[in-house]
C-alpha cells in the first residue's frame, strides 16, 4: 500500500471542511490506501510563518506542489460556491492542483457532492474517475487505487 493521495479541496467554510473530512474518512477505510499517506493541505499551512506573508505563501505553495507531484493520485473535491446562475464554481486553487496533476500524468479522481451541477469541459476531460453525488462518493471507500479504473459520469458539460 504505497499509494499516496493528495486531497485537493477548498477549506474556507465549515461545510467545505466537513466535505474534506467526509472524503478523508472514506479514503482512510479504503483497503488500497494507507490513511497515513493522505496529504490534506489544510493540515499543512506552514504555521511557523505569518499567514499571508511572502514566506508563508512560498512555503505553502512549494509544499503543496511537491505533494501533488509525489502523489499516486489527486482526489479533488469540486464543491466550492454557486455563481449567480446557480452553477457550482470549483475553487481556483483546486483547479490549479488538478491541472498540475494532469500535466504530470497523475490520475485525478473528482468528487462532487452536489449531483446536479454542470462541469467545465476542461475538468470533464481531465479526470480518471468521477464520483458525482453523495451516494457515488461513498464508493471512494472501495475504489481500487492500485488499478485506478475509469469511472465516467453523465454530468452536463459547458
Amino acid at each position: 500500500m504505497s499509494n499516496q493521495i493528495y486531497l485537493a479541496a477548498p477549506f474556507f467554510s465549515p461545510k467545505q471542511k466537513e466535505h474534506v473530512r467526509t472524503v478523508q474518512n472514506l479514503l482512510a477505510k479504503n483497503p488500497t490506501l494507507d490513511a497515513k499517506n493522505i496529504f490534506i493541505p489544510m493540515e499543512h499551512q506552514m504555521e511557523s510563518e505569518e499567514f499571508g506573508s511572502f514566506r508563508w505563501q512560498t512555503g505553502v505553495f512549494n509544499s503543496d506542489m511537491r505533494q501533488v507531484h509525489r502523489a499516486t493520485a489527486v482526489v479533488a473535491i469540486l464543491d466550492y460556491k454557486l455563481d449567480t446562475d446557480g452553477i457550482n464554481q470549483p475553487d481556483s486553487g483546486t483547479i490549479f492542483e488538478i491541472g498540475a496533476a494532469f500535466d504530470a500524468n497523475i490520475p485525478v479522481i473528482m468528487v462532487q457532492f452536489a449531483h446536479d451541477q454542470e462541469l467545465n469541459l476542461m475538468l470533464s476531460r481531465s479526470y480518471t474517475a468521477f464520483f458525482n453525488g453523495e451516494n457515488e462518493i461513498k464508493q471512494l471507500e472501495t475504489y481500487n487505487f492500485n488499478d485506478l479504473p475509469t469511472i465516467f459520469s453523465d454530468v452536463k458539460v459547458f
